[in-house]
């Protein structure tokens, strides 16, 4: 003690004081990049202060592979991303780390508030945007609303009138005129019809090409756009800047917001006049009536409404363009669906809510094409506190956690060599059998409706109204694509095919020297 008083009482003294300050400076930086290290675990190449921004902007145009590469040559299947301005991000494809996430610690990853930042100006306080009791308390009403069997017979009266009404008179045309079609687009709108009919019990007639484009559609699909674009900034700060300023995109995404705001509270104010008026008879069972119904107060009326709109619209055209473009490039499983839904028969089949249900085939073609190419490609959670995943990756308070469904597609540990192979055969129990059961898959391995508290209600509806479309489409017509190119996967909000996928379609005509009608192909040879 004497030595080191000595030393700071000698001339020199200052310089003395400096160079232990330096030291000091010198080693707070090598434990900060000590720490930073520590943390890093698997993933892209990172540089101090800038992360993985060069990896990023290199990857930029095929972010889903450079992932799954990552994930892939990953021991543990989880890696984590320094990017400059977000949070430090942990991206997993290991389903025990999903599990432990979306069940074993859920209340430890919510959503949380850098997600709720991106989709709040659109979706509000709606149930995809939330977390916590007023979570819970949206969900235990969506779940009573969904479970309700007049919903379900709404959904199925509104497939049948639309279908039958629109979808095939509107394919019928395509076939007499050669057109070419968008199918993607075709059934976007179907699905915007159909979601509007159920949530809010109107009729926007999207696939009349008589009528013009709803300004809703419109105002939704802008919305969506520049929110996913929000998520996938390379910083996030900047979208931040201009939402401050109110400038470029985000001058139009307030627009698009506002639009979609003013529609939906003036169609609650009519219907809450009818109701009370007890004019009100024929849509008593849509969503919004029943919300009404219940007191709920207008605004979170109107969250709720553009939550499902928005989840329900864009989900279910994604999956059922990839796998009309995945059944034309296998004809032979496309022949055997087609027999499974009734071509070929003298009548057609009834297409109820129970028959639909035991179309096996088409359950499995659908699982199959969703696992390659999910309508959702990844999800976030933000962790509440410090956490250890089961692999052993050390979590932070505030990081990022994603699943990454995309990837989990492709894993070769969870799918086997031919993962890349479009075989909706490894969904039955017995793959080689004609006819065989569905066998369970485990949600956090395959979870493409979530899984554990947060698992979408709406899986059920969904696949009824997926079969229902593709059963009426497929015992009918072929779908043809008219490029032999593969299409780009684009993860938005929800994916699609960019540039849509353009068709020709033709009537269904039986093969010559194909099978009977009641013989259902094996798939093991495709």
């Amino acid at each position: 003690m004497e030595t080191l008083f000595s030393l700071l009482t000698l001339p020199e003294c200052p310089s003395i004081i400096q160079l232990l300050m330096l030291i000091y400076l010198f080693l707070l930086i090598f434990h900060h990049f000590w720490q930073f290290y520590k943390f890093s675990g698997n993933g892209p190449k990172t540089y101090p202060f800038i992360g993985c921004l060069i990896s990023f902007y290199k990857n930029r145009r095929r972010l889903l592979d450079w992932y799954t590469e990552m994930l892939t040559s990953s021991t543990s299947q989880t890696i984590v991303i320094h990017r400059f301005g977000a949070p430090r991000t942990i991206v997993t494809a290991n389903p025990e780390n999903v599990e432990y996430m979306l069940r074993i610690n859920f209340d430890n990853f919510p959503k949380g508030k850098p997600f709720t930042q991106i989709l709040g100006d659109f979706l509000g306080r709606g149930i995809f945007n939330v977390d916590g009791e007023l979570w819970r308390t949206q969900r235990k009403l969506a779940s009573h609303e969904f479970s309700a069997r007049s919903v379900k017979e709404l959904m199925v009266n509104a497939l049948h009138e639309e279908v039958e009404n629109r979808l095939l008179p509107f394919l019928d045309k395509a076939v007499k005129d050669r057109e070419e079609l968008d199918l993607q687009e075709v059934l976007r709108r179907l699905a915007f019809d159909l979601v509007c009919k159920v949530s809010l019990g109107i009729d926007l007639c999207c696939l009349d090409p008589s009528r013009p484009i709803s300004p809703l559609l419109t105002a939704f699909d802008k919305a969506s756009e520049i929110c996913a674009r929000r998520g996938a900034a390379p910083v996030f700060l900047i979208w931040q800047i201009k939402r401050l300023f109110g400038v470029g995109s985000e001058k139009e995404l307030k627009k698009a917001v506002g639009e979609i705001h003013k529609f939906i509270v003036e169609i609650i104010g009519t219907r809450k006049t009818k109701l009370i008026e007890h004019k009100e008879s024929e849509n008593e069972n849509d969503l919004l009536s029943r919300l009404i119904s219940a007191g709920h107060e207008d605004e979170f009326i109107r969250d709720m409404i553009i939550s499902f709109v928005m989840a329900g619209r864009d989900t279910t055209s994604a999956a059922m363009t990839w796998l009309f473009w995945l059944l034309s490039r296998h004809q032979k499983i496309e022949e055997g669906l087609a027999q499974e839904v009734g071509f070929g028969k003298e009548e057609n089949i009834l297409l109820s809510y129970e028959s639909l249900k035991e179309m096996r085939l088409l359950e499995a073609c659908l699982c199959e094409s969703m696992r390659l190419y999910p309508p959702i490609s990844w999800d976030s959670k933000h962790a509440i506190e410090d956490d250890i995943l089961p692999d052993g990756t050390l979590v932070r308070s505030g990081d990022r956690v994603t699943y990454f469904p995309y990837g989990m597609g492709r894993l070769e540990a969870l799918w086997g060599e031919d993962r890349f192979e479009f075989k909706p055969n490894r969904w039955f129990i017995e793959p080689d059998k004609e006819v065989g059961e569905l066998k369970k898959v485990c949600p956090f391995e395959y979870p493409i409706f979530q899984a554990g508290p947060r698992v979408c209600l709406g899986k059920d509806m969904a696949f009824i109204q997926m079969k229902y479309v593709v059963a009426s489409i497929l015992s009918r017509f072929e779908i043809r694509p008219v490029s032999p190119n593969q299409p780009i996967f684009v993860p938005l909000l929800t994916a699609h095919m960019d540039g849509g996928l353009r068709v020709l379609v033709q009537r269904r005509e039986r093969k010559t020297g194909s099978s009977e009608p009641n013989q259902v192909i094996k798939l093991g040879s495709q």
